[in-house]
């Protein structure tokens, strides 16, 4: 088995391209629209000292990835998790959400705040799973609109 590395990179990062590409697909046929503004946003929006934009690394290939924006003072707002479609199923996606977590601390955040869609079960399962708090009723979850979430990030 090849080993991962974890890389900060800008969001024009060539190695970012195709993941957000892939991502644009994937929400395009799960909800019928494309989502051009998950290339287009505003890439320093994802950088230091706000900011940052991981991927993980695998034969020189970007297969998973992530990153937060400065949601306000305290929180960091969680983007662009991704898993290339061959990779899943490895649990890539908790150990960038984790490593996200980490640096995010490390920036002083004390929060995390993100939102998935409902047409993305495996992004909300994703999130329970680490420890992340529905801001919705998980009993009668919405079939439109975002689905928000939070997590108290330690040692921040």
């Amino acid at each position: 088995m090849s080993s991962l590395e974890v890389r900060h990179v800008a969001m024009t990062d060539p190695v970012v391209r195709p993941l957000l590409e892939d991502l644009v697909q994937e929400y395009a046929s799960r909800y019928g629209s494309v989502y051009e503004d998950l290339i287009a946003y505003p890439a320093a929006r994802f950088a230091p000292p706000d900011g940052a934009f991981l991927v993980l690394i695998e034969n020189e290939q970007a297969i998973a990835g992530g990153a937060f924006q400065r949601y306000d003072p305290d929180t960091a707002e969680v983007k662009r998790v991704w898993t290339h479609r061959d990779h899943r199923r490895r649990g890539l996606a908790a150990r960038i959400m984790a490593e996200l977590e980490k640096e995010a601390a490390g920036r002083g955040y004390t929060r995390i705040y993100l939102m998935t869609g409902p047409n993305q079960p495996e992004a909300v399962n994703l999130y329970l799973a680490n420890g992340y708090t529905a801001l919705f009723d998980l009993a009668s979850p919405p079939t439109s609109g975002p689905l928000p979430f939070e997590k108290a990030l330690i040692g921040a």
